[in-house]
C-alpha cells in the first residue's frame, strides 16, 4: 500500500495547527512503514487529503475518477471557524456547507477526536468517521534544564519571574482577549504569547490587544518547535483558554513537556482530561485569576506527573498504526461500494 498524502497550500498553513497535525502524519507514516508520497503525479493506491480548498477538490475528483479509495482527514468545523477571521462569523454557515460537501468524498473521514466525530456527524456527515488523534513525537518533547535557561534568558526573564505563557494564531476563538485581560489584571506574574497572524486579518479588539503595552506581557510571534520546545520546558504555567478546538496540537505538547496546565472548561477536554486529576480547568476570568494563583504560588498540588502519563497513549507511534487500519478500513469500503455499483439491477 502506498498513500498520496495530499495537503494544499503549505506555504500558508504550515505554521498552523494543521500545518503541524501533516507533518505528525508524515511521522507516523514513517514509523509504522507505510509508504507514501505527498507528489500527486506519483503512483499511490490510495489518496489521503487535508485540505479543502480548490487545487484538492479538483484532484479529489481525479482520484475518484481512477477507482483509488480516499480518506478525507476533517480537521475543521463550523465550530472552531468562528470566532477567527474578519467576517467568519457571517460565512461559516456557507464554509460549513463547504467542508461538508469535500468531506463527504470521502470512503472514511477522519477527525482528531470523538468530540469533533460528534460535530460532524450533528452537522450531517453520513461517511464513516474515524477519531484518530493528531499524536505527539515524546522523543522531541523531552525536557533539559538547558532548554528552560535558554527560554528565560531569550526573553529576558529572571530566575525568580514566575510565567504564564501560550500558543495560538492571534484570533478570539482562542482566548487571546482574555490572556491579555489577565495579564492586565496580575501584574506580579509574566505572560508570553507564542504564535502569529497578519493583523490585517484579524478584527480590530484584536489587533489592539496584541498592540497592548505591559511591563509583564509580550507577545513573542511564530518560533521555531525548538524554541517553542524551550519555553514549554522554562515557562511555569501553560494556560490554554482557547474557547474551541477540534483537538488543540499545542496542549499534548505542553502536557509531553511535563507542564502544569490551565485550560479552559469546554466539552472537547470533557472526557478525556479530568479536572484537579490531570489538569486544571475555569470558565471565567475569575476561575483563572483563581487558579493561575493557586498554582504558581504552590498552593494547589502539581499535575504534571498525572498530565504527563495522560499523553503517553498518543504518541506517533501508535498513531501509525491507527493510520494503517483507517486506510484498510476506506480500501474494503471502497470495494464493497464498487461491488454494488456493478451489480446487475433487478426489477
Amino acid at each position: 500500500m502506498k498513500v498520496l498524502l495530499y495537503s494544499e497550500g503549505m506555504k500558508y498553513i504550515g505554521k498552523s495547527g494543521l500545518g503541524r497535525a501533516i507533518e505528525h502524519q508524515k511521522k507516523a507514516l514513517a514509523l509504522e512503514g507505510i509508504s507514501f508520497t505527498t507528489d500527486y503525479r506519483d503512483d499511490f493506491d490510495l489518496m489521503h487529503i487535508n485540505t479543502y480548498f480548490g487545487q484538492s477538490y479538483r484532484l479529489l475528483h481525479k482520484v475518484k475518477k481512477q477507482g483509488k479509495p480516499i480518506v478525507y482527514h476533517a480537521h475543521s468545523t463550523k465550530e472552531d471557524f468562528r470566532n477567527s477571521f474578519i467576517f467568519s462569523n457571517a460565512v461559516a454557515p456557507l464554509f460549513s456547507k463547504w467542508i461538508l460537501h469535500c468531506y463527504s468524498h470521502g470512503d472514511v473521514v477522519l477527525t482528531p477526536t470523538p468530540y469533533s466525530k460528534q460535530l460532524l456527524q450533528q452537522a450531517g456527515l453520513e461517511q464513516p468517521i474515524i477519531p484518530i488523534s493528531n499524536g505527539i513525537d515524546l522523543s522531541f518533547y523531552q525536557a533539559t534544564a538547558e532548554m528552560g535557561a535558554s527560554f528565560r534568558q531569550k526573553y529576558g526573564y529572571k530566575a525568580a519571574d514566575k510565567v504564564v505563557m501560550s500558543v495560538g494564531l492571534y484570533i478570539k476563538r482562542k482566548g487571546i482577549l482574555d490572556f491579555v485581560a489577565l495579564a492586565k489584571a496580575m501584574p506580579a506574574y509574566q505572560f508570553i504569547w507564542f504564535g502569529y497572524l497578519n493583523l490585517h486579518q484579524v478584527p480590530r479588539e484584536i489587533r489592539e490587544a496584541v498592540e497592548t503595552k505591559l511591563p509583564n506581557l509580550q507577545f513573542a510571534g511564530y518560533v521555531t518547535p525548538d524554541e517553542l520546545r524551550n519555553a514549554y520546558c522554562g515557562a511555569d504555567l501553560f494556560f490554554f483558554p482557547t474557547y474551541e478546538e477540534t483537538e488543540g496540537i499545542v496542549l499534548l505538547e505542553a502536557l509531553a513537556m511535563g507542564q502544569e496546565i490551565l485550560i479552559r472548561d469546554i466539552p472537547i477536554y470533557e472526557d478525556d482530561l479530568v479536572d484537579g486529576k490531570h489538569v486544571y480547568k475555569g470558565k471565567t476570568n475569575d476561575d483563572f485569576r483563581r487558579l493561575i494563583s493557586g498554582i504558581l504560588e504552590g498552593d494547589l498540588p502539581s499535575l504534571k506527573a498525572a498530565g504527563q502519563e495522560r499523553i503517553r497513549q498518543k504518541d506517533l507511534s501508535c498513531i501509525g498504526s491507527e493510520l494503517r487500519s483507517a486506510y484498510e478500513t476506506a480500501i474494503q469500503l471502497h470495494k464493497s461500494e464498487n461491488k454494488r455499483n456493478s451489480a446487475p439491477q433487478t426489477k
